[in-house]
């Protein structure tokens, strides 16, 4: 078999199953409460990626503005970033 003919059988194949996967006539109808839910499913996962891909490339950034302003890396240990007082940080 040529190279030729092992792939116009592979396009037949695939144009064979897009065509028995594709619907002939779609009859539905879509009301305002099922059409508003999907429509807003679908806002939040693209703003659910978006957060996402905002927060892995931000907060990189952050901390490197962060340590060019401080000199040193990253953010303070744990512990002393809030200034808030513990039985074990308070002054005798």
């Amino acid at each position: 078999m040529s190279r030729v003919t092992k792939m116009r059988n592979h396009v037949s194949a695939f144009l064979a199953l897009a065509a028995l996967l594709l619907p002939a006539i779609a009859s539905a109808y879509i009301g305002p409460g099922p059409g508003l839910s999907a429509i807003g499913s679908l806002l939040a996962l693209v703003g659910a990626v978006l957060l996402a891909i905002v927060g892995f490339v931000w907060y990189p950034i952050r901390r490197l503005l962060r340590r060019g302003r401080n000199g040193k890396g990253g953010a303070p240990p744990t512990g002393e970033a809030g200034g808030e007082e513990t039985p074990d940080t308070r002054r005798k």
